[in-house]
């Protein structure tokens, strides 16, 4: 493996590779099978490449690109039907499964792998809902400035981040939602609310699998759950711990922010004290914003700005109670991290938040406008 490495998307119609050493892993007994969409990327990336050097290149040199797409369509792909199975979410009934098929298909635009990731779907006949579905594409924006913007609860099936993926295994889409860009339809961020709460009893949630939590330690697996979807557009959701803890969050979306909300209630027989939650803004999937750096944030408390490649655009964040704002380029995602105060038994604790989208080179302006609107006071 290795040998090179795609850095980004295509950047003036051109993909950017960076060259690397390569490494060679044998397993005695056991013959490499990647899946079948690994398989799939090489044998489009070769028709693509066959069709635009078709009648420039020597034919000496477009028959190595004959002999290299001969040997992908070739490969060996695994079974990974007990993998799919065991991760799958198959939908209850058809309109459930109708609502699902079209976030992916139709706002998401997954492919044919990632819709059966989710849905436990046979290949094809995930292929033939994206078939289906392909006409139902808004060409139009995702929002306007008479319409709420669209936010889904995020269908999971393709890992939110970028990178630094070892420490997010598993990640569970009951915590997460997409926000869609009101610049561009296929453009979305992926709210993780919340990814983590900790506490001096230790970590009590944890939206992936990376280190241990409080319930991982002692063997107890937390069920899965799913986001209510109301009929205004709003989104909420509640989890009960094993402690009598309970918490949740509640999504309002406005014309060109949205309004989250996060609340905990303590059913415990003791106080909870140094209550850390973590929010994760991550931008993978928003065009102009997928660049793995901090050059293009702004972290001044409450708020972590993410400006696109060209800087006209900017994604904001902030929390009320704010402990830490901070960013992660690998993901690349953003941080403005609140801390509940301490909460004794019997009692419920509340933070606000907020998500908004901003056209324009005046930063420190749409701030101050964003902070003039009250935004953290209670609705």
């Amino acid at each position: 493996m290795g040998g090179r490495a795609l850095l980004g998307g295509p950047a003036g119609g051109r993909f950017r590779f960076a060259h690397t050493g390569s490494w060679h892993v044998q397993i005695a007994g056991k013959r490499p099978r990647p899946r079948s969409e690994e398989k799939a990327y090489l044998v489009a990336r070769m028709k693509d490449e066959m069709a635009r050097s078709k009648g420039i290149v020597p034919p000496e040199a477009f028959a190595e690109y004959e002999q290299a797409m001969a040997a992908y369509e070739r490969i060996e792909v695994r079974d990974d039907s007990a993998e799919i199975a065991k991760e799958a979410r198959p939908a209850r009934d058809d309109a459930e499964l109708r609502y699902w098929l079209e976030s992916m298909v139709v706002y998401h635009r997954f492919t044919a792998e990632e819709v059966r990731a989710v849905t436990g779907l046979g290949l094809a006949d995930a292929q033939a809902a994206i078939t289906r579905l392909r006409a139902d594409i808004a060409a139009g924006p995702s929002g306007s400035t008479n319409s709420p913007l669209r936010v889904m609860p995020y269908p999971g099936g393709r890992h939110p981040r970028g990178g630094f993926l070892d420490g997010a295994l598993a990640p569970q889409r009951e915590s997460k939602i997409s926000v869609f860009t009101p610049w561009d339809p296929a453009s979305y961020v992926v709210v993780d609310v919340p990814e983590a709460i900790h506490s001096d009893q230790g970590l009590l949630y944890l939206a992936h699998t990376h280190v241990p939590t409080f319930w991982s330690r002692q063997g107890i697996n937390l069920p899965r759950l799913e986001w209510n979807r109301r009929e205004d557009g709003t989104l909420d959701s509640e989890r009960n711990l094993p402690n009598g803890v309970r918490f949740g969050a509640s999504i309002v979306p406005g014309q060109r922010s949205v309004r989250m909300e996060l609340w905990l209630h303590n059913g415990s027989d003791r106080v909870l004290r140094d209550l850390r939650v973590q929010n994760c803004v991550m931008l993978k999937a928003a065009a102009g914003f997928s660049a793995q750096t901090n050059q293009n944030k702004r972290l001044r408390s409450p708020f972590a700005a993410a400006s696109s490649d060209d800087g006209r655009r900017w994604i904001i964040t902030a929390w009320d109670s704010v402990d830490r704002t901070w960013a992660n380029p690998p993901v690349p995602c953003m941080h403005s991290d609140p801390k509940f105060p301490d909460c004794p038994p019997g009692q419920t604790q509340r933070l606000r938040g907020g998500l908004w989208f901003y056209e324009g080179d005046d930063l420190d302006a749409e701030l101050k406008r964003i902070e003039a609107t009250g935004w953290h006071a209670a609705k």
